[in-house]
């Protein structure tokens, strides 16, 4: 019943940007802690930024001062605005969330993963 649902990939030169959004489907609570990971061909899926249901956000070392996440409670919504993009960027960006919903009249919370959104930047 419930998904993730990722917008925003696509592809764009080297220097441009790029906003990447995630919205849970179907009914659910609330949202916990989200984030955006990334994983590149050969390589294994990395956490890209991360954001607390409170606001306090985390960076890998490799998008710092480029990346921003934000997230939107009411909406239970999440964004990760990626500038001054480099080709190594170039790889399928995942979003996950942990939510708390009803399930089987009990209430539970575990992580979901979005399907993932293709970002690809040319040089």
């Amino acid at each position: 019943q419930v998904q993730l649902v990722e917008s925003g990939g696509g592809l764009v030169q080297a220097g441009g940007s790029l906003r990447l959004s995630c919205a849970p489907s179907g009914s659910i609570f609330r949202t916990n802690d989200m984030g955006w990971y990334r994983q590149a061909p050969g390589k294994q899926r990395e956490l890209v930024a991360s954001i607390t249901r409170g606001g306090s956000a985390n960076y890998a070392d490799s998008v710092k001062g480029r990346f921003t996440i934000s997230r939107d409670n009411a909406k239970n919504t999440v964004n990760l605005q990626m500038n001054s993009l480099k080709p190594e960027d170039t790889a399928v960006y995942y979003c996950n969330a942990e939510i708390s919903a009803y399930i089987n009249k009990s209430f539970t919370s575990r992580d979901y993963w979005g399907q993932g959104t293709q970002v690809t930047v040319s040089p």
